[in-house]
Parts: structure tokens; sequence; C-alpha cells
């Protein structure tokens, strides 16, 4: 559905008033407008949208806690099943008012949900706050963007941003103002969420709890719900660095950066050129039309493309390229040469992105996209839709939530491609929204684009509309439990027989060593004598 959307945004003659949401609560479509109001810096117009989207966030809130109080016989019910029915009258109101502050609690993160997500925004009424305060200081209400501003310290009082933002309106208005204090509307929310925790605690631990030490790790003020490890926002997205570490590390010889972040008006992205040599790029593109022709589209069995009906897509896994090597329907240097690029991509990857920290690889993927005949004409749609590579991309919103479906393990994503002679398939980044372009990448033999997996680079591939468009994805990650299981299995099959047998020998000859280091792989700068760049030496 949110292709379809895209698809019609894109469609002449269609304007943003053409499409009615029936899903979206006032308070949240109140909120959009004034962030898209401020955006285009138009504050005295997203006010009023803001304060809306403040006013029906509390009454939907209001809404949700006094529904708590209603009937609760399936509840009942289902507590009666699960202890036998017995308890006394004590433990029996404590286990309704339990259930009630409860559910007023959630109260808070309901109201904070957008429609079709499976978490909240995080510090929603906070954020409601700042961005009034900064909207009112934009058009000169300072009394106004100061009572916001002492209304987001009582959710976080030590919060150094708006404690700067309340000395710098305190020394434009002057004087002290009596009465000038944090807005009232706010105060019964902060309050709430803190006495209701209290009592949940209370009424939990009537046994053990004395009325005159009420417990203080339940005072916090702040608006957060439990099981903070769960929610999206607390794994951080890697974070924009300078390209210091390109100079004291090349990566491989023959390997040039042809653009870098800054270049590709975004972060943590790059492309480099001279991974692979012409021969190469047809070893593994003859690869992929001998498994073709055995049947070995994996996954989507060569049927259409599930991103679009114009185009075909086949897929091989390293795998399934061994598995076909030992059914002898493949050749065996293809399969090999796919394992050992894969390999070279990845220490590519890490020496560029993460010099400190090891990235392992999660998923590798030969994939081919081929242009239908007779069904170009009229196309409107793309290869690959506009999305992020471990986030769900929300391009009405511009938020990109780390939770499943999408593969929230991923840290950095590559596309090594094999060939040219198409129409169409360029790669290209976009703004958060996904309809602003903002860097576009040709494919050709042995270019690598290089970039984190993160909201922080929506991409998509424009339509093939005439040929086959042939690359090597690849995806990695710093968690090495996610590390791809299947290239090992690959390396076994694809090991000579000789290999076998030598490996064979070695194990039953006693070591002298009783527990010998595996051998690791390093990458060390070297300086040519003639002053040429650096290259990396692999030492064993």
């Amino acid at each position: 559905m949110r292709e379809d959307m895209a698809k019609y945004r894109r469609m002449s003659r269609v304007r943003p008033q053409s499409f009615q949401d029936l899903e979206t609560p006032p308070h949240w479509a109140a909120y959009d407008d004034g962030l898209e109001l401020l955006g285009r810096q138009a504050a005295g117009l997203a006010l009023p949208r803001l304060e809306e989207a403040l006013q029906e966030s509390l009454a939907q809130m209001e809404s949700c806690r006094a529904g708590c109080e209603g009937p609760e016989e399936q509840q009942r019910e289902e507590e009666e099943e699960g202890t036998g029915g017995q308890g006394g009258l004590y433990e029996t109101i404590a286990g309704h008012w339990i259930r009630v502050l409860q559910c007023r609690q959630r109260c808070v993160g309901d109201t904070a949900t957008r429609p079709g997500r499976s978490f909240p925004v995080p510090d929603f009424l906070p954020s409601q706050l700042r961005r009034l305060h900064e909207a009112h200081a934009q058009v000169g209400n300072l009394s106004q963007a100061m009572e916001n501003v002492l209304s987001v310290l009582l959710f976080y009082p030590e919060d150094e941003a708006s404690r700067k933002a309340l000395n710098q309106y305190q020394a434009q208005l002057g004087e002290p103002r009596p009465g000038l204090g944090p807005r009232e509307v706010t105060r019964a929310p902060c309050q709430l969420c803190e006495v209701t925790r209290n009592q949940i605690y209370l009424w939990s631990h009537l046994d053990s709890v004395s009325p005159t030490s009420p417990p203080q790790a339940v005072l916090d003020p702040a608006l957060d719900l439990e099981d903070q490890e769960k929610r999206p926002w607390d794994h951080e997205p890697p974070q924009p660095k300078p390209l210091t570490h390109w100079k004291d590390v090349l990566l491989l010889e023959g390997v040039t950066l042809t653009q870098d972040a800054r270049q590709l008006n975004g972060s943590e992205r790059a492309v480099l050129d001279g991974l692979l040599t012409p021969a190469e790029c047809g070893l593994l593109l003859q690869l992929a039309k001998d498994a073709t022709e055995a049947g070995a589209r994996s996954g989507y069995r060569g049927r259409r493309s599930p991103h679009t009906p114009h185009e075909r897509f086949e897929g091989l896994t390293v795998l399934k390229a061994a598995q076909l090597v030992r059914a002898g329907a493949v050749g065996s240097q293809g399969a090999k040469l796919l394992l050992e690029v894969s390999e070279r991509v990845r220490t590519l990857t890490e020496a560029y992105f993460s010099p400190e920290r090891p990235l392992h690889l999660s998923f590798t993927h030969l994939v081919c996209r081929s242009a239908i005949e007779g069904e170009q004409e009229q196309r409107m749609d793309l290869s690959h839709p506009v999305h992020a590579d471990n986030c769900v991309l929300d391009p009405d919103t511009g938020e990109c939530w780390r939770e499943p479906p999408a593969y929230t393990y991923r840290d950095y994503s590559g596309l090594l491609y094999l060939n040219d002679d198409f129409h169409g398939g360029d790669l290209f980044f976009t703004e958060p929204n996904a309809l602003k372009v903002t860097a576009q990448v040709r494919p050709r033999c042995g270019r690598l684009v290089a970039f984190s997996s993160g909201g922080e680079n929506p991409h998509g591939v424009w339509a093939v509309t005439r040929g086959r468009r042939c690359a090597l994805a690849l995806w990695h990650t710093w968690a090495p439990e996610h590390r791809e299981q299947e290239w090992m299995e690959a390396k076994e099959l694809l090991k000579e027989p000789e290999e076998e047998e030598e490996e064979e020998e070695e194990e039953e000859m006693p070591s002298r060593d009783p527990s010998p280091e595996p051998p690791s792989l390093r990458l060390q700068p070297v300086q040519d004598k003639v002053g040429k760049p650096p290259r990396v030496r692999e030492e064993l």
C-alpha cells in the first residue's frame, strides 16, 4: 500500500489535498501539520496546529484513562481460570486497582503511538512542548516560550538544552515576570504518572511496603514505559565521522574512492571502484546465468519481482551456489569467487567505516533484475521502492522504526555491481520523506556502493526498462550471533578433496600445542617506498 501511495504521489495533477487520511487521530494529524509548517519556517502558522496537537493529546490521554475503569468481566474470568477462583476481598480489590492503574499508565504510550506502529514515539509530550517553545520564540512570544520550556523542565529538570533556552529567555525578558511558570495543563500529566507508578507499587506490595517509606525507585517523573530495552530508538544509528581513517588505511590495491559522503550529500556513504576486474565480473555473471538455467532461483523461483510486476527477479545465495557445484550444475570457479568477493567487500567495508569494531557478513545475495519486454510503456513504478535496510521507513513523518519486519541487526550495506549494459536501474538516495533525491549512482563492473543501513540512508532503484541488471547485495552486522552461517557451510562444501584429506590428516596427528590459537586475518597499512598511496597487506 505504501508503494501504491508513493506511485500516486508521483502522478501529475495529484495534490496532497487529494488524499484523505481516515486512520490518523486528530492529535497526530495536528502535530504532523505543525512540524511540516515549522520545517517551512512558518512558525506563525505552525503554532495553532501545535497547540491543537497538545490539547488533543491530553484529551485523548484523559479519555483513555477514563476507559480503564470500565467493565472487567473478561479479566475476572481469566483470573479465576488461573487461580481457581481463590483469593480474599483485599486481594480482589488490589488486583482490580492494579489492572486499572496499569491501564492508565499504558495510556501515555498508546497516545504516543502512531497508527500501525508497534512502539510509542519517545518523550511525545515533552517533544510537543519543545516545538511550542521554539515556535513561540521564533515569532517573538518570549513569555509563552518561557512557559513551555518551564513545562519541559517538569519532565526533565536537568535537561541542559531547556535550561540554556530558559536562561536566554530570562535575559531577553529582563525583569522577572510574576506568575510566569509551567503551563497548568502539563502539571497534571507529569504528577499523575508519578502517582500512578507509586500506587501500582503499593498495591502490588501490600504486605511489605510501609506507607511512610514510599519506594524511591518508582519516583521517576519522566513518562517512560516499562521494558525500555525493547524500544527501537535505544539502538542509535551510526553517527557520521570524518574520513581521517581513509588516509591511514587504503583498503585494497587498485581500489579508488570515487565519491565520499560529502559528495553524495549524506552521511556514512561511499562509492568505491576497482573491486572486480572485467574477467571477474564476467565469471559472476556466468554463475548467475548458469544457476538460473539450472532452476536455482532462490527465494523467488524466477517469478516476477516482489517489488514490481514489470521485472523478473532472480537471486542466488552462497550456499545454493555451493550446492549447485556439488550437483555438477555450475562450475566451482564462479562459486568460489562469490565467496572470496563477499569477504573482500566485508574487509573493505570494515576498514572504511568501522576500523575499531569488527563487522560480520549477515547475508550475501547475487541478484539479477530483468526488464520484461512489452511491459515498459507508461511505467511509473520503481525497481525497488525507497526503503532503509534495518528499520521501517515512514515517508509521511520521515521517521524510521527499528522494529520487525525490518532486519534490525543490519549495520552496514553494500551493493557490488557486475554490469552496466542495461537501461535504468540506477541506485538513488533520498531524504527521509522518500521524495527528494539527494544522490544517484550509476552501476558499473566492480563498483561498490557502501553505506550504513539505518534511516539516515533511505535508498531505492530506478526501474530497469531494458536488459538485465546484476549485482551482489551484502549486509554486515556488528552482532556476531547474526553472522551468515550459510557462508561457512558453503565454504565447507567448496573445499577440494585434497584439502579435505589434508584436514583429516591434521586432525589425526597429535598437536604439540594443546590449545593453539586459530589464525587471524589482519589489515596493516603499508607505505610504498616511492611515495605511492598505502595498500593493505593480508597476513595469516
